[in-house]
């Protein structure tokens, strides 16, 4: 998504989400989550991604195992 905001906790807000997700027999699946606001303790690390090198990714053709869910 795209950083829209955030304070001094580290929440943040993010507009335009998506979600990736992967699979080892289908390409990459776009799910649109729009606006999201996300509490700084859940965050572990925010980065920046090259828009031009993302779109030169062909989804369809990327296989990768799922990621697990996280257990606390």
């Amino acid at each position: 998504g795209v950083l829209r905001g955030f304070d001094q906790a580290t929440n943040i807000i993010l507009d335009e989400s998506h979600e990736r997700v992967y699979s080892t027999k289908e390409g990459v699946q776009q799910l649109v989550l729009g606006l999201y606001i996300i509490r700084g303790d859940n965050i572990s690390i925010v980065g920046e991604i090259d828009e031009e090198l993302d779109e030169k990714l062909d989804l369809s053709k990327l296989r990768a195992h799922p990621l697990k869910p996280v257990i606390h």
